[in-house]
């Protein structure tokens, strides 16, 4: 008897680890498939949330060189607007500057020659005192500078960190396996890349003002005569006083004529006036 029982119980406690080992194996199989199904809709920001934790962050880096924008604004008195146009030419030339923008007006008092000049940064003092040396008289001058480290190192590290997002999402989109999952990644990659157009373009032009720095130049040139600022002559400046007083002669007429109404009324009021005084009586 014994001999039959102990093969039987053998073949017993063989069956039962086989079918312990069977429902391991089902279980395994189960968390594999329930870790393959795709995250639910709302789970998708939460998921990106949860990975933007373990991104990279950039901090604040010394290998941005510091950004200065410098900036001027002149005002010359010339005596001939054509002789000083032809010397900035040369002055631009001389800088590596160039014009940007180009005004001219002629009036009957003066006339005006305004000129927006960018001049690389390194040229920039330079280019201040060639116009204050040889062009004319120096009016006005102002120059400004203005330090944008701190914007540019805080637009360079939310750029940064924006592509680090934007290159997440896109892996996210490869991966995603619902209509609803792709568009809201979708969604989020159009709105970073906009935004990643924005900082780069802003970085652009500050690059551009920094490594050009602008001035303003106004060459001026006045048409009457000034005997107190002019070498003229006796008999130019006796001249220019009897122009001056005729004119001022004929404004005056003019200004008297221009009351010719009230000269009207004049006489009507003293008629009426004695009229009133011979009823009194």
């Amino acid at each position: 008897m014994r001999t039959i029982l102990l093969p039987l119980l053998f073949l017993a406690f063989i069956n039962c680890s086989k079918s312990g080992g069977d429902k391991h194996s089902v279980n395994a199989d189960l968390v594999d498939i329930i870790n393959e199904e795709p995250l639910p809709p709302h789970s998708v920001s939460e998921k990106a949330s949860s990975d933007a934790t373990s991104f990279p962050t950039l901090k604040g880096s010394d290998t941005v060189s510091r950004k200065i924008i410098k900036n001027g604004g002149m005002r010359i008195q010339v005596g001939d607007i054509k002789k000083a146009q032809s010397q900035t030419h040369e002055i631009l030339k001389k800088n590596n500057a160039y014009i940007q923008k180009e005004e001219f007006q002629n009036t009957d008092v003066n006339e005006n020659l305004n000129l927006t000049i960018r001049v690389p940064h390194k040229s920039f003092d330079k280019l201040i005192n060639s116009f204050s040396d040889g062009v004319g008289s120096v009016l006005s001058k102002n120059i400004s500078s203005d330090d944008v480290t701190e914007e540019y190192t805080d637009v360079s590290i939310k750029l940064a960190n924006k592509k680090i997002y934007l290159e997440k999402y896109r892996d996210m989109l490869k991966s995603a396996t619902t209509t609803k999952d792709m568009l809201e990644i979708q969604e989020k990659i159009r709105g970073l890349e906009d935004e990643i157009d924005v900082a780069e373009g802003r970085l652009r032009f500050i690059d551009d003002r920094v490594n050009y720095s602008t001035l303003e130049l106004s060459l001026y040139k006045e048409k009457v005569r000034s005997s107190a600022t002019s070498k003229i002559g006796f008999g130019s400046r006796f001249i220019d006083s009897l122009t001056e007083g005729w004119n001022s002669f004929v404004a005056f007429l003019l200004g008297i004529i221009s009351f010719w109404p009230f000269f009207l009324l004049i006489p009507m009021i003293i008629v009426l006036w004695k009229k009133w005084k011979k009823r009194k009586q």
